[in-house]
């Protein structure tokens, strides 16, 4: 996402009207969805009204807008784990030598959505897990593929979660997704949040990562929602 926020953004203008014209013939073939099974390992339903999840799965506009349009999710910010607080910026992050990864923190309601649930998005429609520091056009670190689990539990359900999916053979490669300990995670700037609702028709978002909400539609049509949870409606209410 760095090289494109450059070198493409005088570009950017001049697509639109043509990609929005093609969306739908773009969004058929740039993302499939994984069909995979549920986890046989999760978290037992309690009494917890919240919990928080933080994953990296490549450029962040993508994933925030998957986890914004899934039932049980209160929030999903954009932002950097894996790194400092003090190298927690984008043209920092994007030198690809901070640590962070791009990433999301999901807020959810483990009474209506499971952990593994969550996963089992992440793994089948939000990225590809199977690619190594790249997720798509961006390469490097910071695109990295990552679960940041912050407590034992998480680390247990992800753990048995990623040796079911590869002894099952579901996808077309080893899973290349790190399960790292979470250390802090630092909210990206404004402009990135809501990226992909506020910018349907930018040529990136329409052929990267509104077939991702597609599929999410599609595949787990219990779990859709079709309003997304907005970082910024979140903000306005809270003042």
């Amino acid at each position: 996402m760095f090289i494109r926020k450059r070198l493409f953004k005088p570009l950017v203008e001049l697509a639109i009207p043509l990609v929005a014209a093609l969306a739908p013939a773009l969004s058929s073939c740039a993302e499939t969805a994984a069909v995979i099974p549920a986890p046989k390992v999760d978290e037992a339903a309690g009494a917890a009204a919240s919990e928080t999840a933080v994953l990296a799965g490549g450029c962040f506009w993508g994933m925030q807008a998957v986890f914004q349009h899934t039932k049980g999710v209160r929030q999903a910010v954009s932002g950097y784990a894996g790194g400092s607080k003090a190298t927690a910026e984008y043209e920092t992050v994007g030198s690809g030598r901070t640590g962070h990864a791009e990433s999301v923190q999901i807020t959810f309601d483990p009474r209506q959505i499971s952990y593994g649930r969550i996963l089992q998005i992440y793994f089948s429609v939000a990225h590809d897990p199977t690619q190594l520091n790249r997720q798509g056009p961006d390469v490097g670190t910071q695109y990295r593929s990552a679960i940041f689990v912050v407590d034992e539990q998480q680390r247990r359900i992800a753990q048995q979660y990623v040796a079911q999916l590869d002894q099952a053979g579901v996808f077309h490669g080893p899973i290349a997704t790190k399960i790292e300990p979470y250390s802090g995670f630092y909210p990206a700037e404004a402009y990135h949040q809501d990226f992909a609702a506020l910018n349907p028709n930018n040529p990136y978002i329409a052929f990267n990562d509104l077939p991702k909400v597609e599929n999410l539609k599609r595949v787990y049509p219990d779990l859709y929602s079709a309003t997304p949870v907005l970082v910024r409606s979140e903000h306005a209410s809270s003042h």
